[in-house]
């Protein structure tokens, strides 16, 4: 028994001793006008923080959690033009396929859930491929679209959902990192 705890007590550190820790994540603002007849403008704002562990150059895992507050948008259509404050959680494991000096390309295997607050929840299952481009400790990372299944519930409603692939321009996110 001695030796196997041992053996498992070795295996962690090797791997700690490799590993990294990164903090960071995504803070986005904007202003939304819904275009109706007698619509104003307004606010909309994200703050999502984000915490990775890389186990190697290879994997890294992390969550991505924060706050919103915007109009409620699934798959680029405006289901109420009404405003709504959101929180979210995003946990993933990353595989980063292309490895450079300064920049790497990555895809995210990830699960997300967003509540809408008295509106519904929200929850994704896909891949979201990336890129980072590397300097000294920061890492300035880019999510560009997204590949799997969304489903959308309203508070009292149908749910719907949605198999596809996600490309546009407006489904990109912007994030900085910094390594430890």
């Amino acid at each position: 028994m001695k030796k196997i705890v041992m053996t498992f007590v070795a295996a962690v550190m090797a791997v700690s001793a490799s590993a990294q820790v990164y903090v960071g994540g995504n803070v986005g603002i904007a202003s939304y006008d819904p275009g109706y007849e007698g619509s104003k403008s307004e606010t909309v704002y994200s703050v999502l923080p984000e915490i990775g562990y890389s186990f190697d150059s290879d994997w890294a895992a992390g969550v991505a959690f924060g706050w919103s507050k915007g109009a409620l948008r699934q798959n680029d259509l405006t289901f109420d033009s009404d405003m709504t404050h959101t929180f979210e959680v995003n946990p993933y494991v990353r595989y980063t396929a292309i490895k450079g000096k300064v920049v790497n390309v990555f895809v995210d295997g990830a699960f997300g859930y967003k509540h809408y607050n008295d509106l519904g929840n929200s929850w994704s299952l896909g891949l979201k491929p990336g890129v980072a481009v590397n300097v000294d400790k920061f890492s300035f990372v880019a999510h560009i679209g997204f590949v799997g299944y969304e489903n959308f519930k309203p508070e009292g409603g149908d749910a719907s959902s949605v198999w596809g692939v996600d490309f546009d321009g407006n489904n990109i996110s912007l994030g900085v990192y910094y390594n430890f």
